[in-house]
C-alpha cells in the first residue's frame, strides 16, 4: 500500500512560519550588517596591532580638510533639525458625561416616540426596529430640550445644551492639566450642524476671558469626522509657532437637529446620536514631553466630495411637510468602505511593517501579470497597531471595519462599548473610545493607536498616536463609574 503524503497544513504551524517571516523581513538591516560587521572585526583582529598602525599612519589628513569636513558635517545637522518638523504631543484630554437627568432609556425614547408621531404608527415601528438593533444601552443621554413633548428645539435651549457640554469638558480638562485659561495660544471649535453668531468659539473666549491676541477657529458642516480635521489644523498651526499649545474643543449639539417628520432616512439619525462633547490639549513644547500622554504621528484626511453619490450620502434637508433633518442614503456603507479603501491606501505604506507592504506588493504584482481573479492581500494591520479606535457611528459602520481589517473582538470592544454606552457622539465618540482603552488599563509605553472617523462630505480621516509612557487607570472621567461592567454582551437584537 502506497504511503500517502503527510498532512502539511497539520503538521506545520503556519502561523509561526508567517511569524518568522515577518522577523526576518522586518529586521533584514541589522540581520545582514551584523554577519558583515562580524567579518570586517574578525579581519581587523587578524591584521594585529603593527599593520593596524601602519594602516593608520598611511592615512593623510592636513588641517584644510578637517575643518571642511566638520563645516559639512554641522551644515547638515543644521538643515536637517531646520526641516525636521515639530513634535506634537496630546498632553491630556477630558470627556463630557451627562448627567442622569438626560438619561433616555429604550422606554423613554418609544414612549416620546408614539406621542409625538402618534398619527404615523408606522414610523414609531420604524425607530422601534432601528433602536432595537442599533447597539445602544439604556444609559445614553438626549439633552433637556427633547426630553419635552414636543421638543423645544429653540436657539436658547441650543446654546443651553453648548454651554453645557462645552463649558463642563474645558472645566474637566483645566482641573486635569493645570493649564489656564490665559495660557491658550490656540482654539479650535468643531460642530457640524449648530453655529451661531456669535460663534462657539467666541462664546468658549467670553466664557473664559481669553487672550485677545488668540488665534480662535470654528469648523461646522464636517460631519462626525471633524474632529480629526481640527487636530490636522491645529497641528498646522503648530508647526509654524514654536512653544505654543492648542486646545481642542470636538462636540455636536443635538437639541437644533432632532427630526419631528415621518421620512425614514431622516429618523435614523434620532435613534443614533446622542450627547457628548471632548476638550484636547495639544502642546509643541519640550517642557511637555514628559507629562504628555501621546505624540502625534500622522495625520490622512480623504475626501470623495467630487462623487454625487458620495456628496449627497449624508445630507442635510427639507422633507415634503418642510421640517428639517439630516438624510442618510441607503449607499452610506458603500461610500464608506471606498472611502475606507483610500484612506488605508495612503496611511498603509507610513506605518505597516516591510513583511505586510512586501506581501501586498508581490499580490498585487501577481494580479497585474498572472492572474486577475487572485484574491487581494488585506494588509494586517494588527503589525501596525496595538490599539483602534473606529468611530462609533453605528453598529454597521464597526462591523464592517472589523470584517475589512480583519480585527478581533477585543481590537473593536473599546468601539462597540462607547456605542452601548454614549451612543453615537460624534466627532468625540474617539475620545471616549481612547478613554476606555485608558480606563481598563491596556495603554502601554510605546503602544501605537489608530483612530478612524467617517463625515459627510464624504470623508474618511484617520489620526496615529504613539503612547508617550504607560497610563495609570484614570479614577476620574466618564467611565469612571461604570467601566467594572464592561464589555458587556451585546444581542444582535434586544425585543422592546
Amino acid at each position: 500500500m502506497a504511503r500517502s503524503l503527510p498532512d502539511f497544513s497539520n503538521s506545520v504551524k503556519l502561523k509561526y512560519v508567517k511569524l518568522g517571516y515577518q522577523y526576518l523581513v522586518n529586521h533584514i538591516i541589522p540581520l545582514t550588517l551584523v554577519p558583515v560587521m562580524a567579518g570586517v572585526l574578525m579581519e581587523v583582529v587578524r591584521l594585529g596591532p603593527d599593520e593596524i598602525l601602519g594602516l593608520w599612519r598611511s592615512l593623510h589628513f592636513d588641517l584644510v580638510q578637517i575643518l571642511c569636513s566638520a563645516f559639512l558635517i554641522i551644515f547638515v545637522a543644521t538643515v536637517y533639525f531646520m526641516s525636521k518638523p515639530r513634535t506634537i504631543f496630546l498632553v491630556d484630554y477630558a470627556c463630557y458625561k451627562p448627567p442622569v437627568t438626560c438619561r433616555v432609556p429604550f422606554s423613554t425614547f418609544m414612549e416620546h416616540s408614539r406621542l409625538i408621531l402618534k398619527d404615523k404608527p408606522k414610523s414609531v415601528e420604524f425607530q422601534m426596529r432601528i433602536l432595537e438593533r442599533s447597539g445602544l444601552g439604556e444609559e445614553t443621554c438626549l439633552p433637556p430640550a427633547i426630553h419635552y413633548i414636543p421638543p423645544t428645539p429653540t436657539m436658547e435651549s441650543a446654546r443651553g445644551e453648548a454651554e453645557l457640554v462645552i463649558f463642563s469638558a474645558m472645566d474637566s480638562l483645566f482641573q486635569k492639566t493645570g493649564l489656564k485659561p490665559k495660557d491658550i495660544d490656540i482654539l479650535i471649535v468643531n460642530c457640524s450642524l449648530f453655529s451661531p453668531t456669535p460663534s462657539l468659539s467666541a462664546m468658549v473666549i467670553n466664557k473664559y476671558k481669553l487672550r485677545s491676541n488668540i488665534k480662535s477657529f470654528n469648523l461646522s458642516g464636517m460631519g462626525c469626522s471633524a474632529g480629526l480635521i481640527s487636530l490636522d489644523l491645529a497641528r498646522d498651526i503648530l508647526q509654524v509657532h514654536p512653544n505654543s499649545n492648542a486646545v481642542i474643543v470636538s462636540t455636536e449639539i443635538i437639541t437644533p437637529n432632532y427630526y419631528q417628520g415621518n421620512e425614514r432616512a431622516m429618523l435614523l439619525p434620532n435613534c443614533l446620536f446622542r450627547m457628548g462633547g471632548a476638550a484636547i490639549l495639544l502642546s509643541n513644547r519640550r517642557s511637555d514631553r514628559r507629562r504628555a500622554k501621546y505624540r502625534l504621528v500622522h495625520v490622512v484626511r480623504t475626501h470623495k466630495g467630487a462623487d454625487d453619490k458620495a456628496y449627497r450620502c449624508v445630507y442635510e434637508e427639507e422633507d415634503k411637510e418642510g421640517k428639517a433633518g439630516i438624510s442618510l442614503s441607503k449607499d452610506l456603507m458603500a461610500i464608506a468602505g471606498e472611502a475606507l479603501k483610500s484612506n488605508i491606501t495612503t496611511i498603509g505604506p507610513l506605518v505597516l511593517p516591510a513583511s505586510e507592504q512586501l506581501l501586498f506588493l508581490l499580490t498585487l504584482i501577481g494580479r497585474k501579470i498572472f492572474n486577475p481573479k487572485w484574491k487581494p492581500y488585506i494588509p494586517d494591520f494588527k503589525q501596525a497597531f496595538e490599539h483602534f479606535c473606529i468611530h462609533a457611528g453605528g453598529r454597521a459602520v464597526i462591523d464592517e471595519l472589523q470584517k475589512n481589517l480583519q480585527l478581533s473582538a477585543e481590537h473593536v470592544e473599546a468601539s462597540r462599548m462607547t456605542l452601548h454606552r454614549f451612543g453615537n457622539t460624534s466627532s468625540s465618540s474617539l475620545w471616549y473610545e481612547l478613554g476606555y482603552i485608558e480606563a481598563k488599563g491596556r495603554m502601554r509605553k510605546g503602544n501605537r493607536v489608530w483612530q478612524i472617523a467617517f463625515g459627510s462630505g464624504f470623508k474618511c480621516n484617520s489620526a496615529v498616536w504613539k503612547c508617550n509612557r504607560t497610563i495609570k487607570t484614570p479614577i476620574d472621567g466618564p467611565w469612571a463609574d461604570c467601566i467594572d461592567r464592561y464589555p458587556v454582551h451585546i444581542p444582535e437584537v434586544v425585543k422592546l
